[in-house]
């Protein structure tokens, strides 16, 4: 790689398998017009609603607008919600062969009600319990048959049941046969399970909550501490830790840094792990340095931030911040 737009230009060439919780984000966006006599809560005239792909399925569409492509592979409900979603894979022009449709569990769905900036309501619709044998039989066999067209297999973890154990062992083996990288972005319930795994990305309160563990991570010496007990618990080629807006921290055994947040008029920061995620594994692929990973994945996460909602990143808006940061530019 000679120039950033190499890399952006390598991103076209690869293909990710993106396993993990998929779900519908369902927005409900209108204006508060009075107090509802009814109790004490907002009447909101409803002036647009808006479904989009989450989870899981947010990562694919952030591979997708980097100019990779995604596969996503995940067990929704055989229900009105899975038909939907299958239709918003459609509209995104996104393959559903690695969607499976299960009579055993819902299609998991969040409903957020909102009235300008202020998000007034969340509302969840979803099973949490782990996939029955079938399904799983059937997540795995779709994995396997899959994994010879990728480059990357991201885990996109939500604690919602899809990723167990067994899942992630045996992805885990069939990639490393195939010498192909794995990314992980965990949750609780399998936190120390992705042993071996390339990249291993957790933000202060899911490693907090993965853990159980309390640190102060605007505390050097503190975070350092809380990155040894994640290598400790944890083993990984590189480990990330997103810190919100104070940027990122970054380690692989052989160096380790934070790199600081850049400025950003903030709105949301729900999807910016999924941004990151993304970009981080897409650079995996492509051997580049770890602090340029870092940096160019702590830029993108700030981006999403500054857009209402989970959205995926924008590529050109990426590409220009890139080719003028100076940590990138040590490298190409």
């Amino acid at each position: 790689m000679e120039s950033i737009e190499d890399v952006f230009e390598a991103f076209k060439n690869k293909t990710v398998l993106v396993v993990g919780d998929v779900m519908i984000d369902n927005y409900m966006r209108g204006k508060a017009s009075k107090i509802s006599a009814e109790a004490p809560v907002p009447v909101i005239r409803l002036e647009k609603q808006e479904k989009r792909l989450g989870g899981a399925a947010n990562v694919a569409l952030n591979i997708r607008a980097l100019g990779a492509t995604p596969i996503l592979c995940s067990v929704v409900g055989d229900d009105a919600d899975g038909e939907s979603f299958e239709q918003l894979l459609e509209f995104e022009n996104m393959p559903n062969k690695g969607i499976i449709r299960s009579q055993n569990r819902v299609t998991t769905t969040k409903l957020r009600i909102t009235s300008g900036l202020q998000h007034l309501i969340r509302v969840d619709n979803e099973d949490v319990h782990p996939l029955i044998d079938l399904d799983q039989k059937s997540l795995l066999h779709h994995i396997r048959n899959l994994l010879d067209e990728c480059d990357l297999v991201i885990f996109e973890d939500y604690d919602k049941g899809t990723i167990n154990p067994e899942v992630i062992e045996q992805t885990i083996k069939l990639a490393k046969e195939k010498n192909i990288p794995i990314a992980v972005d965990p949750k609780r319930r399998n936190f120390t399970k992705y042993q071996g795994v390339s990249l291993f990305k957790v933000n202060v309160a899911d490693l907090k909550d993965g853990l159980d563990i309390e640190f102060d991570a605007l505390d050097e010496s503190e975070l350092a501490n809380a990155a040894k007990q994640l290598k400790d618990n944890v083993a990984a080629d590189n480990y990330f830790i997103t810190l919100s807006k104070h940027g990122l921290f970054y380690d692989s055994g052989k160096e380790s840094g934070k790199l600081e947040a850049h400025k950003r008029n903030i709105v949301e920061v729900m999807g910016a792990g999924d941004t990151v995620i993304s970009i981080s594994g897409l650079c995996l692929t492509l051997g580049l340095p770890l602090e340029f990973i870092a940096e160019l994945a702590n830029i993108a996460g700030g981006i999403v931030c500054e857009m209402p909602g989970a959205v995926p990143i924008d590529r050109e808006i990426l590409f220009n911040e890139a080719k003028e940061n100076p940590i990138l530019k040590k490298y190409l």
